[in-house]
């Protein structure tokens, strides 16, 4: 995993209420039965933790870990 995704999965365990490993590959609604009130509470942390924005366009294509990695590394690099 990289360190992104590595930082992700951290900040998505306390989320991760039926123990399902994490990985690039978790769909992060599907997999881990999370609605959508709870993944905009889990993107808020990550927004705070990488300190960027995430853009609801942007949000409403992003499904697995690996693909909210992409999108955290592009914001920062944006920033």
């Amino acid at each position: 995993m990289t360190d992104t995704v590595t930082q992700i999965a951290k900040l998505l365990e306390p989320f991760n209420t039926n123990g399902t490993i994490l990985s690039a590959t978790t769909d992060i609604s599907t997999d881990l039965n999370i609605d959508s009130v709870t993944v905009m509470d889990f993107v808020m942390e990550v927004e705070d933790h990488f300190d960027i924005e995430i853009p609801l366009n942007v949000l409403s294509e992003t499904r697995t870990v690996g693909d909210l990695a992409n999108v955290v590394e592009a914001r920062v690099k944006k920033g």
